[in-house]
């Protein structure tokens, strides 16, 4: 159960880096504009390549287990 809760809030975190640089990409938030070393460290993640494939809910389940 630990695990699986830590799990999901490393998903949480992950979600919302994720929307950070949506907005950052959108545009400026009501906040302002985001530091450019930051940007340029989620443009070059963003380049490297995934570390797990799931092909569907099945696999990304098995996955979070491990």
């Amino acid at each position: 159960m630990i695990t699986a809760t830590n799990d999901i809030k490393t998903l949480q975190k992950e979600m919302m880096l994720l929307r950070s640089f949506l907005i950052g990409v959108a545009g400026n938030d009501h906040e302002g504009s985001y530091r450019p070393e930051f940007v340029t460290h989620i443009l070059t993640a963003m380049d490297d390549r995934p570390i797990h494939r799931f092909r569907d809910a099945r696999s990304f389940l098995k996955q979070l287990k491990a």
